[in-house]
C-alpha cells in the first residue's frame, strides 16, 4: 500500500475515532444550554414561574455537570480516540490512554519544576502558557494533549497487545503489557512535548490570527474546505483544531483563557455574564444552519420537482421527504450530498460553493449560534432561540433562510435538468414503490446483514469494519469484489470505494446497521 493511501486510511480512521468523544459534546451542550436559557436573570424576571428554589438548584447542577464534561475533554478525547482507533481489547486501550495522558502532563510538570519554569507564586500561569489540568500545573495543550495521548496509545496497543513474555513474566504479557509500555513511551513523549509545544502553540495561535484576519474570505475558504473534505470523511480532522485550539480563536471567559471556538462557546454557555457569543462562531460555524435547515431540504425538493410527473415521482417522494426532514431536524445531510455527488460531481461542487457562501452570509450578519454535533432545528432552538437574539442574532437565520432556500431550489433544479443528472427518481432503472421503501429503511434482521457482508465480498474480503455517524467504514482486501448495487438494495444510499477503504452511506441509522451486523457475525462465528 502506498504512503498516500496509508495516510488517507489513517486520516479516515482518525476521523471516525474523533466522533466518539465528539458525541459527548451534545450532552454537555444540552445541559449547559437548558440551564443557561432558564436561569438567566432576565429570563427569570420575565417568567416568574422559573424563580423556584428547587428548579434553580436543578439547573445549577445541570450547569455544573455540563461544565465538568467540558473541563474533562482532554481526557475524554484521549480515551475516545484510543478506543476508536484500536482493533481489539478496546477496554485495555482506554485504560492505557488514561495512564498515557496523566504520565504526559505529569512529566511536563516535573520538567517545569526541574527547570524552574513554573510561574512564580501569585503570577498568572496563562502568561507562561501554563494552566491547571486535573490539579496539575502543565503546559496548556488542551484537547491536543488528549488527541496525542489517544493516537500514541493506539500505536502502542496495536504493537504490543499480543506480545508474549517469558514464562516467569507471562502474567504481564498480552494486553496487560500495553499500559506498562505506555508509561515509558509517554515519559519520552512528555519530555519531547516540553521542548516543542511552545513552538507548536505559537504556530497554532499565529494561524488562528491569520484565518480570523481574513474575515469573510477566511470564512468562505473554511466552508469550502470543510465541505470538500466531507467527501473523504476527513472533515472531522479538519475542523477539530478550530474547535479546540487557538486556531479557532482565544477568549477570556469567567476569568479563564479558553481556546477554540467550540470550547469558548461551551464556556460561554455556563457563564452568566455572557452578553454575546464569540465572534468566530459567525465566521466558522453559524452558516451551517442556513445550509442544513433551509438549503438542503430545498435541494431535496428540487430533486423531487426534477422528476417527471408520474409513477417514478410518486415512488421517490417518500425517500426525498425523509432525507429532507432529516437534514432540517438533525442537520445530517449525507444522503442528499452523496445523491448529488453520484448523479454528477458538478452538483456536489455547486453544493460546496453554496455551503461556503452561506458561511459568508452568517459572517456578514454576525450570527453567533453555536452547535455541538449538527446544525438542525433542534440545536437552532437550543443554542439560538432559547439563548436570545441579543446573544446569537438568530432572527437573521429566520429572515434569510427562506430566500436562501429559494436560491438553492432554483440553482439545483436548473442544474439537474441541464445536466440531465440521474438524481433519485431520474435514473434509468425501473423504480417501484417496494424498492423506494427498501432504500429508505434498513430491515432489522440477519438476512439484511448477510446481504451486506456478501456485497462487501464476504468475510474473507473484510479486514476491518467500523462506523462513524452516518457511514459504515470497511477495509477490504479486494475492492473489485464490492457489489454497490447489492448494498443499495440492503438500504445503503451510496458506496464510496477509495483504494482498499470503503464507505457505505446509510445515514443516521448506521448504528443500527452496525449492531445488526455485529450480532450476525457473532451468530455465524
Amino acid at each position: 500500500m502506498s504512503v498516500k493511501q496509508r495516510l488517507l486510511d489513517f486520516g479516515q480512521r482518525l476521523g471516525k475515532a474523533i466522533l466518539l468523544p465528539i458525541a459527548i459534546l451534545p450532552v454537555a451542550g444540552l445541559l449547559l444550554g437548558i440551564s443557561s436559557a432558564l436561569s438567566g436573570a432576565a429570563v427569570v424576571q420575565a417568567y416568574p414561574i422559573l424563580n423556584n428554589t428547587v428548579l434553580q438548584a436543578i439547573l445549577q447542577i445541570m450547569n455544573a455537570a455540563g461544565s465538568g464534561v467540558f473541563s474533562a475533554l482532554p481526557l475524554i478525547f484521549a480515551v475516545g480516540i484510543a478506543v476508536g482507533l484500536v482493533k481489539g481489547e478496546k477496554g485495555t486501550a482506554g485504560l492505557a490512554a488514561v495512564v498515557g495522558y496523566f504520565v504526559l502532563i505529569i512529566t511536563i510538570n516535573a520538567l517545569l519544576k526541574v527547570t524552574e519554569g513554573l510561574p512564580p507564586e501569585g503570577a498568572d500561569p496563562r502568561a507562561y502558557g501554563q494552566g491547571l489540568q486535573f490539579g496539575i500545573m502543565t503546559l496548556q495543550m488542551g484537547v491536543f494533549g488528549g488527541i496525542l495521548a489517544g493516537i500514541g496509545t493506539a500505536f502502542v496497543h496495536d504493537r504490543f497487545y499480543k506480545t508474549s513474555l517469558p514464562e516467569f513474566l507471562a502474567f504481564f504479557g498480552g494486553s496487560r503489557l500495553v499500559p506498562i509500555v505506555n508509561t515509558f513511551v509517554f515519559l519520552v513523549i512528555g519530555a519531547v512535548m516540553f521542548l516543542v509545544w511552545p513552538f507548536i502553540g505559537h504556530g497554532i495561535a499565529a494561524f488562528g490570527e491569520f484565518a480570523t484576519g481574513l474575515g469573510v474570505v477566511g470564512s468562505f475558504l473554511y466552508g469550502l474546505l470543510l465541505r470538500t473534505l466531507y467527501l473523504l470523511g476527513l472533515h472531522h480532522v479538519f475542523y477539530l483544531p478550530f474547535w479546540t485550539t487557538s486556531a479557532g480563536g482565544t477568549l477570556e471567559v469567567g476569568g479563564k483563557i479558553v481556546e477554540g471556538f467550540q470550547n469558548i462557546f461551551l464556556a460561554q454557555l455556563s457563564d452568566p455574564n455572557t452578553t454575546k457569543f464569540f465572534d468566530n462562531l459567525a465566521l466558522f460555524n453559524s452558516g451551517r444552519y442556513f445550509h442544513m435547515m433551509f438549503g438542503m431540504p430545498a435541494v431535496a425538493f428540487a430533486m423531487y420537482k426534477a422528476i417527471p410527473a408520474g409513477p417514478k415521482r410518486k415512488a421517490t417522494a417518500g425517500f426525498l421527504l425523509s432525507i429532507g426532514l432529516t437534514a432540517f431536524i438533525t442537520g445530517v445531510t449525507e444522503p442528499i450530498s452523496f445523491a448529488l455527488l453520484f448523479a454528477s460531481p458538478i452538483l456536489f461542487v455547486l453544493e460546496a460553493l453554496l455551503f461556503a457562501s452561506v458561511f459568508v452570509v452568517a459572517a456578514l450578519t454576525h450570527v453567533t449560534i453555536g452547535s455541538t454535533f449538527s446544525a438542525g432545528v433542534i440545536e437552532f432552538l437550543l443554542f439560538g432561540v432559547f439563548q436570545g437574539n441579543d446573544k446569537t442574532g438568530y432572527l437573521w437565520i429566520l429572515a434569510l433562510g427562506i430566500p436562501i432556500a429559494i436560491v438553492y431550489y432554483f440553482i439545483f433544479k436548473t442544474a439537474i435538468l441541464k445536466l440531465n443528472a440521474k438524481t433519485p427518481g431520474r435514473d434509468n432503472t425501473s423504480d417501484t414503490e417496494e424498492e423506494g421503501k427498501l432504500n429508505s429503511s434498513f430491515q432489522t434482521n440477519s438476512g439484511q446483514s448477510a446481504v451486506i457482508i456478501a456485497a462487501l465480498g464476504g468475510m474473507n474480503n473484510i479486514t476491518d469494519i467500523d462506523n462513524c455517524a452516518t457511514r459504515l467504514r470497511v477495509s477490504v482486501v479486494k475492492p473489485d469484489a464490492i457489489d454497490a448495487a447489492a448494498l443499495k438494495s440492503a438500504g445503503a444510499y451510496n458506496t464510496i470505494v477509495r483504494g482498499k477503504s470503503v464507505q457505505v452511506i446509510f445515514g443516521p441509522k448506521v448504528n443500527l446497521v452496525r449492531a445488526e451486523i455485529d450480532e450476525y457475525l457473532e451468530s455465524i462465528s
